[in-house]
Protein backbone atom coordinates (compact mmCIF):
# COMPACT_ATOMS: atom_id res chain seq x y z
CA UNK A 1 0.00 0.00 0.00
CA UNK A 2 1.28 3.59 -0.85
CA UNK A 3 -0.13 6.09 2.09
CA UNK A 4 1.77 9.85 1.04
CA UNK A 5 -0.43 10.27 4.57
CA UNK A 6 2.42 8.13 6.88
CA UNK A 7 5.25 9.13 8.20
CA UNK A 8 7.24 5.98 8.02
CA UNK A 9 7.51 2.43 5.66
CA UNK A 10 6.17 -0.56 7.66
CA UNK A 11 6.66 -3.87 6.57
CA UNK A 12 4.05 -6.65 8.25
CA UNK A 13 4.64 -9.85 9.55
CA UNK A 14 4.15 -12.14 6.34
CA UNK A 15 6.31 -10.15 4.19
CA UNK A 16 9.36 -10.16 7.12
CA UNK A 17 8.67 -13.95 7.30
CA UNK A 18 8.45 -14.51 3.34
CA UNK A 19 11.85 -12.70 3.00
CA UNK A 20 13.50 -15.19 5.46
CA UNK A 21 14.13 -12.58 7.55
CA UNK A 22 15.33 -13.04 11.48
CA UNK A 23 15.30 -10.97 14.38
CA UNK A 24 19.36 -10.78 14.20
CA UNK A 25 18.56 -8.82 10.84
CA UNK A 26 16.87 -6.01 12.68
CA UNK A 27 18.15 -2.85 14.24
CA UNK A 28 16.76 -1.78 17.44
CA UNK A 29 13.74 0.68 16.89
CA UNK A 30 11.64 1.74 19.85
CA UNK A 31 9.48 4.99 18.78
CA UNK A 32 5.91 2.87 19.33
CA UNK A 33 3.57 3.29 16.08
CA UNK A 34 -0.15 3.70 16.18
CA UNK A 35 -2.15 0.88 14.57
CA UNK A 36 -4.95 1.11 12.53
CA UNK A 37 -7.11 -0.13 15.27
CA UNK A 38 -5.71 2.86 16.57
CA UNK A 39 -3.53 0.93 19.08
CA UNK A 40 0.26 1.52 20.09
CA UNK A 41 2.20 -0.60 18.89
CA UNK A 42 6.34 -1.35 19.80
CA UNK A 43 7.98 -2.07 16.27
CA UNK A 44 10.11 -5.18 16.33
CA UNK A 45 13.06 -3.08 15.01
CA UNK A 46 13.95 -1.40 12.19
CA UNK A 47 15.55 -3.10 8.69
CA UNK A 48 17.08 -1.37 5.30
CA UNK A 49 16.25 -3.01 2.38
CA UNK A 50 16.23 -2.28 -1.41
CA UNK A 51 13.15 -1.60 -3.50
CA UNK A 52 13.21 -1.66 -7.15
CA UNK A 53 10.13 0.47 -8.94
CA UNK A 54 10.81 0.06 -12.53
CA UNK A 55 14.73 0.26 -13.39
CA UNK A 56 15.23 2.38 -9.96
CA UNK A 57 16.08 0.50 -6.96
CA UNK A 58 16.21 2.78 -3.01
CA UNK A 59 16.81 1.85 -0.28
CA UNK A 60 13.89 1.84 2.52
CA UNK A 61 14.04 1.51 5.97
CA UNK A 62 11.40 -0.58 7.36
CA UNK A 63 9.85 0.16 10.64
CA UNK A 64 8.92 -3.75 11.12
CA UNK A 65 5.88 -4.36 13.36
CA UNK A 66 4.16 -7.60 14.66
CA UNK A 67 0.76 -6.67 13.86
CA UNK A 68 -2.10 -7.81 11.47
CA UNK A 69 -2.56 -6.21 8.71
CA UNK A 70 -3.96 -7.42 5.10
CA UNK A 71 -1.02 -5.44 3.58
CA UNK A 72 2.07 -6.79 3.70
CA UNK A 73 3.82 -2.91 3.43
CA UNK A 74 3.02 0.19 3.66
CA UNK A 75 5.57 2.58 1.92
CA UNK A 76 4.97 6.00 2.66
CA UNK A 77 6.10 9.68 2.49
CA UNK A 78 9.86 8.55 3.03
CA UNK A 79 9.43 6.02 0.36
CA UNK A 80 7.65 8.76 -2.22
CA UNK A 81 10.02 11.68 -1.32
CA UNK A 82 13.74 9.18 -1.97
CA UNK A 83 11.94 7.93 -5.36
CA UNK A 84 10.97 12.13 -6.42
CA UNK A 85 7.29 10.29 -6.66
CA UNK A 86 3.99 11.71 -6.44
CA UNK A 87 1.20 9.46 -5.44
CA UNK A 88 -2.57 9.67 -6.72
CA UNK A 89 -4.75 7.94 -4.48
CA UNK A 90 -8.00 8.88 -6.61
CA UNK A 91 -6.10 6.93 -9.74
CA UNK A 92 -4.13 4.11 -8.11
CA UNK A 93 -1.40 5.51 -9.40
CA UNK A 94 2.70 6.39 -8.26
CA UNK A 95 4.14 8.58 -10.79
CA UNK A 96 7.96 9.42 -10.91
CA UNK A 97 11.03 10.46 -13.32
CA UNK A 98 13.50 7.88 -14.32
CA UNK A 99 16.22 9.00 -16.46
CA UNK A 100 14.49 10.79 -18.87
CA UNK A 101 11.09 9.75 -18.68
CA UNK A 102 8.15 9.56 -16.13
CA UNK A 103 7.18 5.73 -15.27
CA UNK A 104 4.39 4.88 -12.98
CA UNK A 105 3.14 2.11 -10.89
CA UNK A 106 -0.65 1.44 -11.08
CA UNK A 107 -2.38 0.22 -8.46
CA UNK A 108 -5.47 -2.29 -8.61
CA UNK A 109 -8.80 -1.29 -7.46
CA UNK A 110 -9.79 -4.48 -6.44
CA UNK A 111 -7.56 -5.82 -4.62
CA UNK A 112 -7.18 -2.11 -2.67
CA UNK A 113 -10.92 -2.26 -1.83
CA UNK A 114 -10.76 -6.13 -0.72
CA UNK A 115 -7.77 -5.11 1.65
CA UNK A 116 -9.83 -2.33 2.92
CA UNK A 117 -12.95 -4.68 3.59
CA UNK A 118 -10.03 -7.14 5.26
CA UNK A 119 -9.05 -3.98 7.75
CA UNK A 120 -12.76 -3.27 8.75
CA UNK A 121 -13.25 -6.98 8.91
CA UNK A 122 -10.37 -7.53 11.38
CA UNK A 123 -11.40 -7.94 15.13
CA UNK A 124 -8.30 -8.43 17.48
CA UNK A 125 -8.45 -11.63 19.44
CA UNK A 126 -8.34 -10.21 22.80
CA UNK A 127 -11.67 -8.00 21.52
CA UNK A 128 -13.27 -11.26 19.78
CA UNK A 129 -12.72 -12.90 23.22
CA UNK A 130 -13.97 -9.81 25.66
CA UNK A 131 -17.25 -9.92 23.34
CA UNK A 132 -17.50 -13.64 23.28
CA UNK A 133 -17.54 -13.11 27.07
CA UNK A 134 -20.58 -10.70 27.16
CA UNK A 135 -22.16 -12.46 24.55
CA UNK A 136 -22.52 -15.22 26.76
Amino acid sequence: MVDQGSAADVMYPDLYKGLGLTQEDLTTYTSPLVSFEGRLVTPMGLIRLPVQSGTEVVEVDFIVVDVYSPYTAILGRPWLHTLKAVSSTLHQKVKYPSEDQVLEIVGDQTVARRCQVAAIRHRPEAETSATADNDS
